[in-house]
């Protein structure tokens, strides 16, 4: 049994769709038709004033051929105009009797009018809602100066358009309610007429999916839709039987290749992206101490000794970073041995800021080390250089404001907490716990800068692990702290 057939659905949504039509015409009627009504006549008394007082203008407002255009005005819009000279004498008016027009013309020049009524105020012209209390009657009345100083009051007559907005409103849910009633009768009629052969095809698929191929569709004779698709159920009832082996043999065949193809690629550009990001420093410092040695920097044989030096130990870095890369993959599958030393932890990172310090100059950035004092640590030292010249690295590119990096070792609990911290910008909360994954980045745009991959922070993660130590980040109000914890050594 369906629940939500598509017969009910059809039903349904056709149901709301027409009711919805009828509540947005009763809201328009009650809201916005009284708005339409008072603007149109208002559009009206200004389109007839800009008309009279064009003719005023040109000194024809007397002449026979404005008079009858003047009657054609009043008749169009059912206007009742009244223009007076300056000595408050009839030029035109529509009426015959025009005492009353007149005085509530002269009324209005020298007493006012009620601001609250007014609804156009512009340079001598006002229109406003009035009562006429001898007629018992709303009307919009627009009174003010021609340019050639005659005065003009016009007024039209407002019907009650409150009742007919209510008598639209009864007539809308009348009819709303019978058009839906015979509507829900119709939609159901023709909604089962489409459903009942898409329920035969249901069933016929039901049956192909328990592989009894003895199913078909008999009325192959339709030229619709639904006449398409059991002629096709019936084409692949007669051809799946006998082809479904090979097509699931092909299929795992198939997708076995494209996983293998997607890893290899995926693989591959692991490896290029990590390279790329790792071997960026290290080349960079080549570089520029080469560079030094062609312009001739220092010409003292000890100097260019001492470029050459530094340029071989940034090689020989390259290579142990390669390794390292190499190696990231054996530490997360667990293959590679972890090779613990005591060594000074502050000795080594003040060769890496030395490493490092062609970047640091370039980037103006300040940068603060705990005393000569050593600090002593048991871990694998090529891997915490590894984790210091990751941390390093990003603490100088994304180095902002005051530009100061602060590289410490704080002991506490038998372990070295040593911490990289750099001012600038915090990372986003919903961005620290996602640091750690293999090539994500809070700012691409910046990361894309410099050449990063996304990748050194899993490699100091991959690290951690495979010492079973912990690692982590701090934000602070100005800048970030990146932290990896070590075995003290003893003194």
């Amino acid at each position: 049994m369906i629940r939500r057939s598509i017969k009910n659905q059809f039903a349904l949504i056709f149901s709301v769709l027409l009711a919805l039509a009828i509540v947005g015409c009763f809201l328009a009627n009650t809201l916005l038709l009284d708005n339409f009504y008072i603007s149109s006549k208002k559009t009206a008394l200004l389109s007839a004033y800009a008309q009279i007082d064009l003719t005023a203008a040109a000194g024809d407002i007397r002449s026979d051929d404005f008079s009858v255009t003047f009657e054609q005005i009043a008749a169009r819009d059912n206007l009742e105009i009244l223009i007076l000279d300056s000595d408050t004498k009839t030029i035109l008016s529509t009426v015959k009797d025009n005492r009353n027009l007149t005085d509530r013309l002269l009324g209005y020049f020298f007493r006012g009018t009620d601001t609250a009524d007014t609804l156009y105020a512009g340079e001598n012209l006002y229109i406003q809602r009035s009562f006429d209390d001898y007629l018992h009657m709303e009307y919009m009345e627009l009174w003010g100066l021609l340019r050639n100083n005659n005065m003009i009051f016009m007024r039209t007559p407002l019907a009650s358009i409150q009742d007919s907005v209510r008598i639209a409103n009864r007539f809308l849910a009348y009819a709303g309610i019978c058009v839906i009633a015979v509507g829900i009768v119709l939609i159901s009629f023709f909604a089962g007429k489409v459903t009942g052969p898409i329920m035969k095809l249901a069933d016929i698929s039901e049956r192909m999916a328990r592989l009894d191929f003895d199913a078909k569709y008999e009325e192959t004779q339709r030229s619709d839709e639904i006449g398409v698709l059991g002629r096709s159920i019936n084409k692949m009832s007669e051809n799946l039987e006998s082809t479904i082996s090979e097509l699931k043999t092909a299929n795992n065949e198939l997708q076995m290749d494209l996983a293998h193809k997607n890893e290899i690629e995926n693989m591959r550009r692991d490896f290029i992206s990590s390279v790329s990001h790792e071997l960026k420093t290290p080349i960079a410092v080549i570089q520029g101490y080469a560079e030094g040695l062609k312009d001739c920097v220092n010409d003292d044989e000890e100097s260019r000794n001492y470029y050459c030096e530094v340029i071989m130990d940034e090689a020989a870095k390259m290579n142990r970073m390669v390794q390292q890369l190499l190696m990231l993959d054996q530490i997360e599958s667990g293959r590679d041995a972890v090779s613990f030393e005591r060594f000074d932890l502050m000795k080594l990172v003040r060769d890496c800021v030395q490493a490092t310090e062609i970047l640091i100059k370039q980037n103006e950035i300040e940068i603060h080390t705990d005393p000569d004092t050593p600090v002593f640590v048991w871990s694998d030292p090529l891997k915490i250089e590894q984790v210091v010249n990751n941390y390093l690295s990003n603490a100088i590119h994304y180095a902002k404001g005051d530009k100061v990096i602060d590289i410490t070792a704080e002991k506490k609990d038998g372990k070295i907490r040593l911490k990289v911290f750099n001012t600038g910008d915090p990372i986003p909360e919903e961005s620290l716990d996602q640091l750690w994954t293999k090539f994500y980045k809070v700012d691409k745009a910046r990361t894309r800068e410099y050449g990063g991959s996304g990748i050194g922070l899993s490699i100091v993660k991959a690290i951690a692990e495979s010492m079973n130590r912990e690692c982590g980040v701090i934000n602070y109000d100005n800048g970030v702290a990146f932290w990896f914890d070590l075995e003290q050594g003893e003194e």
